[in-house]
């Protein structure tokens, strides 16, 4: 799971949103939360700002959600007690509501071939096992499309 905000909001605080069983995203006025298919495997993550709404698009993407967002002019990306990906990148829209829609790429093929792992290698603390995880970095796909609403 990652967060999107804006940096000078509290992740944690009271009013944050939750997410749900089989949820791909939850979203509050000021944070997003975006539901990884699996937690032992990096992502990988792109964000886009447009100038306008981005026409909707598939591009070999699997699944899309939508919300609006208030950001004060910057972009967060928090990883949980992984840190911060992103700490805090200024937005050319500035402050005010921003519209946000998540493409989801390899969810399920991040987690079918995580598992297979498990059967080709029986040592998961192995050298074979831990370089075969590696080599699934970044396999499940994010991006991020946000632009300012009017």
């Amino acid at each position: 799971m990652f967060r999107v905000h804006d940096p000078a909001v509290d992740p944690g605080a009271p009013g944050s949103p939750v997410l749900t069983a089989g949820s791909l995203i939850s979203a509050s006025r000021e944070q997003l939360i975006v539901a990884c298919a699996q937690e032992h495997i990096g992502v990988q993550l792109t964000v886009e700002e447009w100038d306008d709404a981005p026409p909707p698009f598939s591009d070999g993407y699997e699944d899309e959600a939508k919300c609006v967002l208030y950001l004060r002019g910057k972009l967060s990306v928090d990883m949980g007690t992984a840190g911060r990906a992103v700490d805090s990148v200024r937005l050319s829209g500035g402050v005010g509501d921003y519209g946000a829609r998540v493409y989801t790429r390899n969810r399920a093929a991040a987690v079918q071939r995580y598992e297979e792992l498990f059967q080709l290698h029986t040592d998961p603390l192995g050298d074979e096992f831990q370089q075969a995880r590696k080599r699934l970095e970044g396999l499940e796909q994010y991006l991020l499309q946000i632009w300012r609403e009017s």
